[in-house]
This record gives structure tokens, sequence and C-alpha cells, in this order.
């Protein structure tokens, strides 16, 4: 993947997106955007190519390739622009690790927007190895910063988060489901949210701009020069189950659609398993509502 520019947020920091590289490893659809073709025989190729939405079959297509996997997985996907919205297993709770750095950083920032203040320089600080490189040491502060679990949960209420519990004292050992990641990351991405816009940009620039080494996940899912801006959870577990517990939420960005996506899994015997269940889950799931109507 690449990383390229797209702007200043309002916060001051530049926002970055990764944008995917042609050819892509897992999928081989053509893209309607590609500049060697015509808009007219562009559209005529989309239009061959859409077909309606069957969730049930999608769902029995989840299923069957579950069923095959070691361990646990839920997902939840909802296309911005066609309102198409999938979901299976999407309110079952799993483990966060990691993922649950977006929901800290997204707690401060309506905080701090309440009382009318910006982030701190060093709050800025710290939220960029957070979420672009997914340091621990950075999150425990933040997670401080924002009143920790109590600060957070009266803050996902605002987001209109359901299921998720945060951790006292041990954020990445926290609950959520697919549903609520994707509840917060329309909090990101919709001006109907309580965050205002140059918060949410600052937000997803972050997101824009992990580390090449964990731009895996829910990226997966995206064609040649669409915009992915993502967070990924990874921790192995004792004490909630066994195995690890691998997670991708994200959002992909094209010409003609804005999927927000969240696949969560656990009890995988090893990382790789779990990595690889949760980029095949989004492919399925996204490539079949790319394709519907």
């Amino acid at each position: 993947m690449l990383a390229l520019a797209a702007g200043v947020t309002g916060a001051g920091l530049t926002a970055h997106w990764f944008i995917t590289e042609a050819p892509p490893a897992r999928s081989g659809a053509v893209v309607g955007a590609t500049e060697s073709i015509a808009a007219g025989r562009g559209a005529a190729v989309a239009e061959r190519n859409t077909r309606p939405f069957e969730p049930a079959a999608l769902r029995q297509a989840v299923r069957a390739y579950l069923g095959t996997r070691p361990g646990k997985a839920g997902v939840m996907a909802t296309d911005l622009r066609t309102g198409l919205s999938f979901g299976e297993n999407e309110k079952g709770r799993f483990v966060t690790a990691s993922i649950m750095k977006v929901d800290i950083l997204s707690s401060l920032v309506l905080q701090r927007q309440r009382d009318r203040r910006a982030l701190t320089a060093e709050q800025r600080r710290l939220a960029e190895p957070m979420i672009r490189e997914s340091d621990n040491n950075a999150a425990d502060a933040l997670y401080s910063a924002a009143g920790g679990d109590g600060g957070v949960k009266k803050a996902n209420k605002s987001f209109a988060l359901k299921n998720t519990t945060p951790f006292a004292g041990s954020w990445g050992s926290s609950l959520t489901t697919p549903a609520d990641q994707v509840r917060l990351l329309t909090n990101l991405a919709s001006d109907k949210s309580p965050i205002k816009a140059p918060g949410r940009r600052y937000v997803l620039g972050l997101m824009g701009s992990v580390l090449d080494e964990q731009a895996w996940g829910v990226s997966a899912a995206a064609r040649p020069g669409e915009k992915v801006a993502l967070k990924n959870g990874w921790t192995p577990v004792r004490h909630q189950g066994h195995g690890w517990a691998v997670n991708s939420i994200g959002r992909i960005t094209g010409r003609d659609h804005d999927f927000l996506v969240a696949v969560c899994s656990g009890d995988s015997p090893t990382m790789e398993a779990g990595v690889s269940t949760v980029e095949h889950v989004a492919e399925m799931v996204v490539s079949t509502m790319r394709d519907s109507h």
C-alpha cells in the first residue's frame, strides 16, 4: 500500500490515506475508476456486474467459510453511499485488543470539545503513535486522560455504543461487538456525529496513516485507488478465552462506495490464522456489497 497526502486536518495534522496499488493480492475485480477505461464503458461494466443484494446468500457463504476456520468471528459492514448493510454475528462479544484505541481517542476528542478545548500538545504527541504504531504506553496515558473506563463509557453513550464495555485499568481487555464498532466508525464519518468535523478528520487522518506493517485487515477488501483508514488489534488471550483475538475496523472510500467495516475474531490458534480469517471475511462481504444494489 501507498500512503498519499490528503490535506490538512483542523487540528493541524497532515492527514494521510492508504491508497491501494494495482493489482491487489486478493481481488481480480475490474476497477470502475481505472483511468484507461472510458467513462461510458466503465458505467456499462458496472451495470453488468450489479445484481440484487441477497443478504441471506451472503450470510450462508460467510457461515460456511467460518465453519472451516478455527475460532470464532463476527462482521458488520455498511455502505454509506448505497445504504446497504450486512451483519453476521455482529452482536457477538469480542475482546477489543488495540481497536479500543480508536474509542479512547474519539472519547478524549469529544470530551475536550465539550470543554471547548483542543487536545493538548502532549495528547496529540501521544495520539499519533497510539493509532499509527499501536503504542500501548501512549494508550495507557490517553485512557487515563479520558477518565479511564468511566470516561469512555460516558462518551460511548453519546456515540450510541450499546454493547461495548471498557475494562477498568486495562483497555485492551475491553469487550465490544462488530455492530458497535461500525457505530463508532459512523461517528467518525457522519455530520450527525457529536464530534465536530475537525475532530473527525483528525482521528480518521491518523487511521489513514498507520505503519505499512499494520495496514492489514479490512484493507484486503479495498480495490486499486480506494482510500483506507483503519485500526487493527491483536493479542493472545488467557482469561477471556484462549488463543488470539484479532480484529480490524476501518473505512474504505471509493468512487461509488463508502464502506464502514468491522471484523472481530477470537480463539484463533495463531495471530496469522486470525488475520487470514479477518481479511477473507472482509473481502467476501465488501466485494458482494460492492457488486450489488
